[in-house]
C-alpha cells in the first residue's frame, strides 16, 4: 500500500487506545507502519529499485528485527531526552509491541496488491500476491482518515476502532472478492478455450472494487480484460501481447545486468522489439503495468 494508508493506518491504532500504552506511542507506531519502506533507498542504487524493493526490509528477518531496532533507538532517545519530571518514560515492552505492531500491519497490507511483497526474504525470492486492494486505496483512506479525525476531535477512541474494524471488513471482502473471482475467470476461460491458463492474474483496479484487471497467460502471449465482479462477466481486449522472451534479442538482452535485475520483479515480463539500424532496441514491461514499457531499455547489436 501506499505510505499514506500506512501512517493512517498507525494513526487509528494510536487513537484507538496503544498510544497510551507508553511514552511516544503514536511516534512508534507512525514510524514503524512505514518502516520497512526504507528500502526506497535503493531509488538511489544504479540497480534498477524494482529489484531491491519489498524483500529484505519486508522478508521474515526484518519482520523479527526491526521492532527490536526501533525499540533500541526509542529507548536511547528516550534515556538522551527524559520527560520532565514526574512524567513516565518509554517502557520497552509496549514499545516493542507497538512496532511490531507498524511493522507486521505494513507488511500485510503490502500483501493485499498485485506488484507483490517477498515475505520470506532471505529464506527465499519468492513474490506473494494478494491481488486483493489497489496500491492505492481511496476507500481505507476515507475510512481510517475520518476515524482519526473524529477519535481526536471528539476524544473518543471508539472512533477510530470502528474504522480500523471497518477496514478489516473491507479488505477482507475484498480479499474474498478476489479469490471467487480469479476462480470465475478460470471457469469461463477454461470452457471458452478447452484447457486453463498457464498463469493469470485477476487484481484490483484504483477506486472500483467491482472491477478487477485480468491478465492471462497462455504461454506465448498475454490476454488482457476486465473483470466485473457483480455481473460475473469477462471481456477480454481483441489483440493480445506477445512475450517475444523467446526471440534472438530477447535472449541476448537478458545477459544484461539491469535487465536481469528487473526479472527479479516481474512476473508477467513481455518485450518490445525495434529494429534498428546495427541492431534492436529491447524494452522490457511487466503486463501489470504495460505503460511502462520502455523503462528498461537495451541496445543488442547484430551478431
Amino acid at each position: 500500500m501506499d505510505n499514506l494508508c500506512h501512517t493512517l493506518t498507525g494513526a487509528a491504532c494510536g487513537e484507538a487506545g496503544l498510544k497510551r500504552l507508553t511514552r511516544f506511542g503514536t511516534p512508534v507506531l507512525l514510524i514503524a507502519s512505514n518502516l520497512p519502506d526504507i528500502d526506497v533507498l535503493g531509488f538511489a542504487a544504479n540497480t534498477p529499485a524494482v529489484a531491491l524493493r519489498r524483500g529484505w526490509t519486508h522478508g521474515v528477518a526484518a519482520q523479527a528485527l526491526l521492532p527490536v531496532l526501533l525499540t533500541g533507538l526509542v529507548l536511547l532517545y528516550d534515556h538522551l531526552r527524559p520527560p520532565p519530571a514526574g512524567a513516565p518514560r518509554a517502557r520497552a515492552a509496549p514499545v516493542l509491541l507497538l512496532s511490531y505492531v507498524g511493522v507486521l500491519s505494513h507488511v500485510g497490507m503490502d500483501w493485499l496488491n498485485s506488484y507483490g511483497v517477498r515475505l520470506l526474504k532471505p529464506l527465499s525470492e519468492r513474490w506473494f500476491y494478494g491481488d486483493a486492494v489497489f496500491i492505492i486505496d481511496p476507500w481505507l483512506w476515507l475510512m481510517l482518515g475520518l476515524g482519526v479525525l473524529l477519535a481526536r476531535r471528539q476524544r473518543r477512541p471508539v472512533a477510530a476502532l470502528v474504522a480500523i474494524l471497518a477496514a478489516i471488513v473491507y479488505i477482507t471482502a475484498m480479499v474474498l472478492t478476489a479469490r471467487m473471482s480469479r476462480q470465475h475467470v478460470v471457469e469461463i476461460w477454461t470452457e471458452r478455450h478447452g484447457r486453463a491458463p498457464r498463469e493469470l492474474m485477476v487484481g484490483p483496479m484504483p477506486v472500483t472494487p467491482l472491477r478487477r484487471q485480468v491478465i492471462i497467460d497462455t504461454g506465448d502471449e498475454y490476454f488482457t480484460g476486465r473483470y466485473h465482479v457483480r455481473q460475473g462477466t469477462l471481456a477480454l481486449d481483441e489483440r493480445p501481447t506477445p512475450r517475444n522472451e523467446d526471440a534472438p534479442a530477447a535472449v541476448r538482452a537478458r545477459e544484461h545486468e539491469r535487465v536481469r535485475a528487473v526479472l527479479i520483479w516481474a512476473r508477467f515480463p513481455f518485450y518490445h522489439l525495434s529494429p534498428t539500424d546495427g541492431g534492436t532496441t529491447v524494452a522490457l514491461g511487466d503486463m501489470r503495468f504495460p505503460a511502462r514499457v520502455g523503462g528498461i531499455n537495451v541496445f543488442v547489436p547484430d551478431e
